[in-house]
């Protein structure tokens, strides 16, 4: 089964850090580049980060800046997104998504992308 998959998530105080990793089987993710997504209630699907097949160009949304850093490990056919400082706002379902959309900037749109996880719960609260 082709597929990716989240871990990593759960409930951290306010300034904590959370790791979460997304793992694909079935395929090797190196030909893919790897978007970062999250959905809170009430609140529209977002873009966070995004990390390219070589892992020379990374971006990220400018409320993580600073305090989210993506990462893959190709030899694990995983993709890291590590969390510090985090706030009650990062609240969300975190999922990944990689797609063949290799040039230009990361895509928004959630049929540029081939394979998405059911997504790791991320709770920021005291």
């Amino acid at each position: 089964q082709l597929e990716v998959v989240e871990s990593g998530g759960g409930l951290v105080h306010p300034g904590g850090s959370l790791t979460l990793s997304c793992t694909a089987s079935g395929f090797s993710l190196v030909f893919y580049r790897v978007g970062w997504f999250r959905q809170a209630p009430g609140k529209e699907h977002e873009g966070v980060s995004c990390i390219n097949i070589d892992n020379n160009m990374t971006n990220y949304t400018d409320s993580v800046k600073g305090r989210f850093s993506i990462s893959r490990d190709n030899a694990k056919n995983t993709v890291y997104l590590q969390m510090n400082n985090l706030k009650p706002e990062d609240t969300a379902v975190y999922s990944c998504a990689a797609t063949r959309s290799l040039t230009g900037p990361c895509p928004s749109a959630r049929d540029q992308y081939k394979f998405w996880g059911r997504g790791t719960q991320v709770t920021v609260s005291t």
